[in-house]
């Protein structure tokens, strides 16, 4: 089995800097622009299926990639982004900033961070996304497949956590991905590993998170 998990496209709170979390913001028309680009990149790949994050921006990334196949796109709740309670639609840019100080273990201190109330920490994101790994790498219909996968960049960073095994502190390991960034996972004889990470397939800039 072969995963290719793509970070959704652009939406004006990512431009924005805003905390998305599981608010559901729709891609930008940049977004959109970037998820045909990483379609036609992957053309060639034969999809069996693809598992999206129920918002609709990993949705819509999905369908975009996925325009003119037959491939079914069903959403799993294990791979929404994480959950950030009442800081949700937060500035977190230096110029804009409008969270309290402690959020900044969010980037710096993934262990200590603590979550507003409704929130997630990241030891319950990086549990729920590998729970889907293990689910999914139990799927014998998919076997010998390629899967799609759509999800967001704090679930991301989750599951590729747990696919390397790193401990909590190392969380973001390379960082957050770029939008529509494509990483490639195999899954064989019930192991993980990570072919490539955070690739695209596009030439347009698109400012780091």
């Amino acid at each position: 089995m072969k995963l290719y998990l793509v970070r959704h496209g652009e939406t004006d709170w990512n431009k924005e800097r805003r905390i998305q979390g599981q608010a559901d913001i729709p891609l930008n028309e940049f977004g959109r622009r970037l998820a045909k680009k990483t379609g036609e990149g992957l053309k060639d790949i034969s999809f069996a299926v693809c598992f999206s994050s129920p918002l609709e921006r990993a949705v819509e990334t999905a369908k975009l990639i996925l325009l003119g196949q037959d491939v079914p796109v069903i959403t799993d709740n294990r791979i929404e982004e994480m959950a950030f309670g009442e800081w949700e639609g937060k500035c977190c840019s230096k110029e804009g900033w409008e969270l309290p100080e402690r959020f900044q273990a969010f980037f710096n201190d993934p262990v200590h961070y603590e979550p507003a109330e409704g929130g997630e920490n990241f030891l319950e994101v990086r549990t729920r996304t590998g729970m889907f790994l293990e689910w999914l790498k139990g799927q014998e219909q998919y076997a010998d497949k390629n899967v799609l996968i759509t999800t967001h960049g704090a679930a991301l960073s989750g599951m590729l956590n747990y696919i390397k095994g790193k401990p909590l502190s190392d969380y973001w390991g390379w960082g957050v991905h770029k939008n529509c960034a494509v990483t490639e996972v195999e899954a064989l004889d019930g192991k993980f590993q990570v072919i490539s990470e955070n690739q695209v397939y596009y030439d347009d800039v698109v400012k780091p998170w």
